[in-house]
This record gives C-alpha cells, structure tokens and sequence, in this order.
C-alpha cells in the first residue's frame, strides 16, 4: 500500500468465510441510520469481510499463505494484495481480544496459523536486513506467499514487532489462564522475545511511519507501541518464569522519547522529520492502541482521557474542518470525516473510514476511563476540547454524582457518536467499506474491501459496547525519568520452531464473569485462572447460558425493573413482554435489581432497562442500548453488572 494498515477486531460471533463479499454500491445521498442499528447491521459484515482477507481459507485471499492477512484483495489500482507486519499484527491483536471475550475455535485455528506464518517471516531475509542480527524484523511488507518483497519501499518501518509481540502476549495471558502455560513459554514466548530483542536494540533508530511516507524521523505510533510492548513484554516474562531484564532498563527511556512529540501548541506532532504541521490521525490511532482500560487519564502514555489526548484529538479533528467540502458548514463540537493529515495528496486526500471511526474509539475509550475513575477533570489543555461541547466548561475536578459530570459525559457521548455516524452515512448499503471516501461526495475510493476499514468498524463497536482488552500494566509505567537516554542494547535471535499447535485447548470449566455498563462502561472477562502447566485439556461447550442481569438503580416504593430487548426472550422491545427483576437483594447501600435468563450460546442480544411505576408509567433508561455477547464457551453461568445510565 502507498498509506497503510493497522487492524481491529470486536466481539462478534464468528463463522468460516467461504464466498466473497457482496458487490460494492455507491451510495452517495443514503440516509443518516442511528448508530444502533448501523453497528448492529454493518458488524456482522465487516467480520465476514475481515476473516475473508486472511490467507489460506479466506475466499478473497485466494493464493496467500495461511495465516497472513492480506490487506485488501485488490490487486490492482491500486495493489495491496500483500501481508504487511503491521497490519497483521493489529487484526490479529483484535482478533485475540474477540476470541478472549467469547471463545471461538474458528478465531483460534486462525490465531495458531498467524503464530506459524509469523515464526516462518521473522527468519525471511530482506532488504531491510537478516534475521542474524534482528535487523529484518523491521521489514514491513511481504509477497502473499510469505517470500521477501524486493521492490522499492520506504523501509525500516520499526512498529511492526512490538505491535506484534502485544497481539501475541494477549493470546499467552489466555493460555495461562486457562492452563496452558508449557504452549505459551515454548510455542509462543519464542517469538515474542525475538520482537522484544528488535525493540530493545533498534527503538531508538529512525524509520519510516505508520503511513510509509516519512523516513529518517520518529513516529508517535511507533513509539508508542514500543513502550507497551516493553512493559507487557516484561510482565509476561515474568509470569512464564523467564526475564526480559532489557524490557525493564529500555521502556522508561521509549517513554522518555515519547514526551517529545508534544507540542506546546497543544498538538501531537506526529512525526518528527515530515516538514508538515504534524497533526496527523497517526497520534489518534496511537492512542487508541496504548488504551489501557485500568490506567488513569495520564498524559506521558496519551491514555485517551488525559488533557493531552483530547486537546490533539481537538486539533488533529478541526484540521480537516474546512478542507472536506462534505465537512462544510458542520459546527466546532460536531463531528466530521477525518482523514490522515491536511497535506495529504494520496488519491486527491481524503477521509479515510478507519481514521473517522479511531475518533470516535478514542472519545469512547475515554468514556471507559472515567466511569472507572469516578470523575472528569478538566485542565487549561483540555480546555478548548471541553469548550466546543459545552460552552459553560471550566477548569475543575467533577465528580460523578454531579450534574456537571453528567452533562460532560454525555456531551462526549453524542460527539463520539457523530463520528460513528458520518462513517455510516457514506458506507455503501451492502456494508462494502473501502480504504477512503470522497471529499467532496463521500464516494468510496482506493482499495476495496480494505481490511483496515474492517477492523476499525469492529472496534469501535466493541468500545461503545464497553468491551475493552485486558490492562497492559500501563499504571505501573507512566513515570518519565528524570535522565533519558537513547542507548540501547544487542539483542539475541533465535528460529522459534513452531508448526504446530497442541489439540483441544479449549478454556477451562467456570464461570465468566463480565462487568459492564452500557456503552461507556468497564467490559473486563475472566475465563478462569489455573496454576497448571498442562498443554491439553478439553470440557464441554455449554450450548445454552445462564445470564444474570444485575442492575443498580434507585427506585421507590412501588416500581419495579425490568429489562427489554431485541430478542424474544427480552420482548422483542415489547415493554409488556419484558422480563421483570427482583429487587431481593436491594438494600439502602446496595441498590440492585436482578434476574437470571438462560441464551443460546454466542448470541448477540441488545437490551436496556425500564422502569415501571405502578400505575403502568414506563420510564426508558438513556440511550445507547446495552450490547452483549452471550459467551460461547464451557461456562454455564455469567453476571453481567450495569449501571441505570
């Protein structure tokens, strides 16, 4: 690709892709859709869409090798039919999160054939390098078959590994978890530590960016996603037993590096050799993949919530505001199209699908963050962000129980939203997302069925639904030391022999328990811990769940909750066809209502609570609806918690 690829996943159910996508539609005066009913719609395609991009099953990457993601199944005008690392990485990354949050052995095969093919490229050489000296890990595209593509291009490109180190530690954590540790430290650990010798040894070289057009800088994304992949890289070391002792003494000084792309403007500057402005959707989406769900609004990592992240989302967003001539006339504090930088000229420069909907994932994630935290502050570097949704913003601390916090919070949710809904008014009505659509008609343009497009779609979904990926251990990391250097040290290569994978690893026989609250609220999941170390186990999937709602919410004497929803056990939205809770467990400290209802395993439900007095008066909770993916796994039983919103 000319401007390429980072990848997303959400939690969807799954199913083998054996026909190519429908045929594109332009559709350029479609009607505005809720972004309800368009996610729920347009998800179900973008996975079929993504997995069909994925070689050696998928139906449009006919020819590839198994397990590498082709970009788009265009091959010409332009050709993007190759596997990029770090494409691969982040659509395997989201992949990993979707099968953690329901279990699928579809997502897994897939997952061990990405762990195969991704051994076999380390070793490849290159014209970035050999693998003797680590020097080729930085190579960021391959041939479909997995073979050394020799052609000009802007290469090193230094994200690559450490975006893939982090999807593969993601899937260890779940191998520990579920008993398979002996898998995770001879199968997968091998691999992984080879990234984290790359990154230990070159971070601090220049490269080329996330868009492959700016060489002999830093880039914000880079480093970024090096500094996580160091702190995670050492965690995971730790729980195998091993150490990453050059993790330990390499990521405060990445984090030292990363200060420096902030500009006292109140910007990212995304990279540090482009001779442009630097406000660049490369910081949003750096963002947006260091997102810690555990971590507090910390402006040296750029968490989503911090002053830092919504001041350049603020300038990185109004860039684009008067150059789109489909932006004309929409407000400051509404959302628009958003594309890569300003100055860009590929294919005319235009917005790009996967950019537009990052917008909205970061505002989302931020959402997630201060439910957790309890509070939104508000600083004079967040000022302007705040002051475009809300005129009466000021500088303060607003606790959750205020009517302040409120009005903040749910200002940011509609302005997330908008952006969602400006990616669908320009999506074709068969659900076919390219790479970028017009800026002056909202056309779709470039490469089809664009991969990248895919996974954005899939993960912004899963934020708004407040299903997040585990912590990466961010609240133990975010401290700058006060000397910094860009010394580095020689890392070791070894071939990781891996051709296959242990049968039947299924998850471990428990309950899941899941915390949600609505689209603003912690998803976290626990399939259960184990200390063993076996690497085969099997159980039986349960084909039907029992869910128990538990709500907290005031009421009074007389009313009573229940929840609706889309399926009909739920009422199919029918307020008298709802499933009441009980109010049992409601205590002066505790205000919960409960009640548990058994689903077919793996079915997405949408639902929200009512309150009904009892004179028959239905009171709706606020918008959005709740979204939830009843687990396809070997446990019987799941609490999933809300808030009234």
């Amino acid at each position: 690709m000319h401007s390429y690829s980072l990848l997303l996943a959400g939690a969807f159910a799954v199913q083998p892709i054996l026909a190519l996508p429908g045929s594109v539609t332009h559709v350029s005066d479609i009607s505005k859709r809720s972004v309800d009913t368009f996610l729920a719609s347009e998800s179900p395609i973008a996975l079929a869409n993504l997995l069909c991009n994925i070689g050696s099953a998928g139906a449009c990457a006919s020819g590839a090798g198994s397990g590498l993601v082709m970009a788009s199944p265009s091959k010409t005008s332009p050709d993007y039919f190759y596997t990029w690392t770090r494409d691969s990485a982040l659509t395997f990354k989201c992949i990993v999160d979707t099968f953690i949050n329901s279990y699928s052995a579809t997502l897994q095969v897939e997952i061990e054939n990405y762990i195969i093919a991704q051994a076999k490229l380390q070793t490849v050489s290159n014209p970035s390098g050999s693998f003797s000296d680590g020097s080729g890990l930085g190579e960021p595209k391959f041939n479909a078959d997995g073979t050394a593509f020799t052609g000009s291009w802007g290469r090193p490109q230094r994200d690559g590994p450490a975006l893939r180190a982090t999807a593969l530690i993601a899937y260890s954590r779940w191998l520990i978890a579920n008993g398979y540790t002996s898998t995770a430290s001879s199968l997968v650990w091998p691999v992984i530590q080879n990234d984290l010798s790359y990154v230990t040894q070159y971070w601090s070289q220049t490269g080329y960016d996330l868009w492959e057009e700016v060489g002999g800088g830093y880039s914000f994304f880079t480093v970024a996603a090096q500094h996580r992949a160091l702190v995670e890289g050492a965690a995971l070391a730790t729980q195998l037993g091993m150490t990453c002792s050059n993790c330990l003494t390499q990521a405060p000084q990445v984090l030292c590096l990363l200060q420096n792309f902030w500009n006292s403007g109140g910007y990212v500057v995304s990279n540090t050799n482009s001779g442009r402005t630097g406000k660049d959707a490369n910081s949003i989406l750096g963002s947006i993949h260091t997102f810690d769900p555990s971590a507090a609004c910390d402006a040296s990592t750029f968490q989503p919530c911090s002053d830092r992240a919504l001041a350049n989302h603020k300038s990185v967003v109004d860039s684009f505001r008067s150059i789109y001539t489909i932006n004309s006339g929409i407000a400051a504090g509404v959302a628009v199209a958003v594309g890569r930088y300003a100055e860009d000229s590929y294919y005319g420069g235009n917005p790009w699908y996967l950019n537009t909907l990052a917008a909205a994932e970061l505002l989302y994630d931020a959402l997630i963050q201060w439910n957790n935290i309890g509070s939104i502050t508000i600083t004079s570097v967040s000022l302007a962000f705040w002051k475009d949704l809300y005129s009466s913003a000021a500088v303060g601390t607003y606790a959750s129980s205020t009517s302040t916090y409120t009005t903040l919070y749910n200002a940011v949710k509609t302005y997330a939203d908008g952006f969602v809904t400006n990616a669908a008014t320009y999506t074709p009505s068969a659900g076919n997302l390219a790479e970028q659509y017009s800026r002056s008609t909202g056309a779709p343009l470039s490469a089809a069925d664009l991969t990248w497009s895919y996974a954005a779609l899939l993960t912004v979904a899963a934020r708004r639904a407040g299903v997040v990926p585990a912590s990466w251990g961010e609240s133990g990391a975010s401290s700058v030391p006060s000397t910094c250097s860009t010394s580095t040290v020689s890392g070791t290569y070894s071939t990781a022999s891996v051709s296959t994978f242990p049968a039947n690893q299924t998850p471990v026989t428990g309950v899941v328990t899941t915390t949600a609250s609505g689209s603003t609220g912690t998803a976290t999941t626990t399939t259960g811990t184990s200390s063993a170390t076996t690497t085969t186990s099997s159980c039986t999937l349960a084909t039907s769940v029992a869910v128990t709602f538990d709500e907290i919410v005031t009421t009074t004497y007389g009313q009573t909750i229940k929840i609706v929803g889309s399926d009909s056990i739920l009422g199919s939205w029918n307020t008298g066809s709802g499933t009441s809770l009980s109010a049992s467990g409601y205590t002066s400290s505790n205000h919960l209502w409960a009640g548990t209802i058994s689903f077919p395993a793996g079915e997405v439900i949408q639902y929200k609570y009512i309150n009904v007095a009892s004179d028959g008066t239905v009171t709706w909770e606020a918008d959005p609806n709740h979204t939830y993916t009843v687990p396809a796994t070997c446990a019987t039983a799941v609490t999933v918690s809300n808030t009234w919103q």
